[in-house]
Formats: C-alpha cells, sequence, structure tokens
C-alpha cells in the first residue's frame, strides 16, 4: 500500500490539490466501510502527502452521510500522522468576513445522527478532547496563513451542525449569543476520530459569507457564494503549500500517544474480533501490556 506522512482533507469546491508530483491513486478498504473517495497519494514540497476529497470528487456526499470513520481510519492505515482539514464555514461574527480563513481551537457539537468513534463492540476508550486541536500543527498552519499573505484568524469556536439545511435565523442568533466563531457542518467527527487515532488533527475553516443573523444575508446570491467558494480554494491550496513545506519532521505534541492511558478494558475481555478490528490502533499498547 502507498504511505504517506501528512493527510489533507478537502471541503467544498476544493476536490484536487494541485501542485502534487509523483502521484497515485488508491482505493482503501477499512474496518468501517469505504472512505468518500480515493486517496491522491503524492509529493509535495518534499513530503509525502494523502490528498481525500471529503465529500467525494463531484460533491455527492451530504455531511450526515459522511462515513467519518473510514475516512480517517484510510489516512491512519497510509501512515498518515498529521491532517490538515479545510472546510467551507459560515461566519458567525461581523470580525471573520468572507474570504478569511479562522484556525479553531475549540469545537461545540449541534449534530445528531453521527457515528463518532472507533470503539464498541465490547472495546471502552475515553480520549482526552479537552484541548481538541493539536496546538503544534495549528502553529504550523498560522504562519503557513502568514507566508501565503491570507487573512487568518487564530483561535476561536467551530460550531458543527446537522445539516444539511443550513441555521434559522433563531439558532444563528443564539449561536452568536454563545460567542460561537464559525459554523460548519463536517469538522467536528473528524476531530474527534483523529484523536483517538493518534494523529495530529487541524482545521482550516474558509468563510464563505455570514451566517443567516446578519442583516445583509438575503442579498447574497449564489454565484457570489461560488465565487467566493473558488476563490477560497485557490487561497488553500497556497496555505497547504506552506503549511506542508513548515511542517516539522517530528511530533513534539501529546496527539501521538493520545491512547495511552484512554483504553478501560481489561485485556483479556477485548473480543477477539474487535481486538482484530482495532489491531492498527491498539496493538502497541496490547503487546506491550502482554510483555
Amino acid at each position: 500500500m502507498l504511505q504517506a506522512e501528512i493527510g489533507i482533507i478537502g471541503g467544498s469546491c476544493l476536490y484536487s490539490m494541485p501542485g502534487l508530483s509523483t502521484v497515485s491513486e488508491t482505493r482503501v478498504g477499512t474496518p468501517f466501510g469505504e472512505p468518500s473517495d480515493a486517496y491522491i497519494v503524492g509529493e509535495l514540497e518534499g513530503r509525502r502527502v494523502a490528498f481525500l476529497s471529503r465529500h467525494g470528487r463531484g460533491h455527492r456526499i451530504m455531511p450526515s452521510e459522511l462515513n467519518f470513520r473510514a475516512n480517517i481510519y484510510g489516512f491512519r492505515q497510509l501512515g498518515v500522522e498529521r491532517i490538515v482539514s479545510l472546510s467551507a464555514v459560515g461566519s458567525l461574527k461581523q470580525e471573520h468576513k468572507p474570504l478569511d480563513f479562522v484556525v479553531p481551537d475549540q469545537f461545540f457539537d449541534r449534530t445528531r445522527h453521527r457515528l463518532d468513534t472507533f470503539f464498541g463492540g465490547g472495546v471502552v476508550a475515553h480520549v482526552s478532547f479537552a484541548d481538541p486541536v493539536c496546538p503544534e500543527l495549528s502553529r504550523v498552519v498560522e504562519n503557513a496563513c502568514h507566508k501565503a499573505e491570507i487573512s487568518a484568524k487564530s483561535g476561536g469556536t467551530y460550531l458543527c451542525m446537522e445539516g444539511p439545511q443550513f441555521s434559522t435565523k433563531a439558532e444563528s442568533n443564539i449561536y452568536r449569543s454563545w460567542g460561537m466563531d464559525v459554523i460548519g457542518m463536517t469538522n467536528l467527527q473528524e476531530a474527534k476520530l483523529a484523536r483517538e487515532a493518534e494523529m495530529c488533527y487541524v482545521t482550516v475553516a474558509m468563510v464563505t459569507d455570514y451566517d443567516c443573523w446578519h442583516p445583509d444575508h438575503d442579498s447574497v446570491t449564489a454565484s457570489q457564494v461560488v465565487s467566493v467558494l473558488l476563490r477560497n480554494a485557490e487561497n488553500a491550496c497556497k496555505v497547504v503549500r506552506e503549511t506542508v513545506a513548515g511542517m516539522p519532521r517530528s511530533r513534539s505534541c501529546k496527539c501521538g500517544s493520545a491512547l495511552a492511558h484512554a483504553l478501560l478494558t481489561e485485556r483479556d475481555k477485548i473480543p477477539a474480533a474487535a481486538r482484530q478490528k482495532l489491531s492498527l490502533l491498539l496493538d502497541k499498547y496490547l503487546e506491550n501490556k502482554k510483555a
């Protein structure tokens, strides 16, 4: 199987990653089903990168239909240690303008129908999620935005809603009163699963428009939104290139040992089928315990 060290997840209007060389396309089967699309593996700035279109090329998969577990597990099977997730979002604050990027450090969950853990089936694990975004990776992305001359805000909260419908005005105003910064439909589950898989994770939230709370919201046309999406996609590619170029070779964060103290199930009580299914995540701890 092809291998990579950095994973890139592309959101709306970002279905490929320009600049990759020695490109190969690989479809990965996982114990959790099929990922959204084939992974595009290649070299960027001298590093091995795997790109996945979150919604599939052609935007075929709704947020609630995404197989988040397969998408993240597939990256882990490819050897990925860090994931940079690009996502179109609505702004909940006047200061976050269309075409701005936000690098949030917190999430708030308003979803209802999502599978967001690898565990279960006889295995219980509780990872720490107080700080859901890798601080080391966030700093790399923030520096990359600066080098790419993209207006970017560091920190803030990404509210993850269910969708596919957008918010009502009542909901949007409540979220604003809570102090939320941006709103999207996809990234929280990715962050949870990346933590369970001991991968670093960061969101690059690309603002397309103000959510429906804004007095000028109704005057925004579909063509204007599409124009912002396309410009954001172009800017995202610049940020990804700078991020990969500035990525340290080794990790100094705690993401790579997130499961060290998370597994609660006694080893001899783990069902064989669950042990096999989760071997990629658990072997280094269960084998060490056996030793």
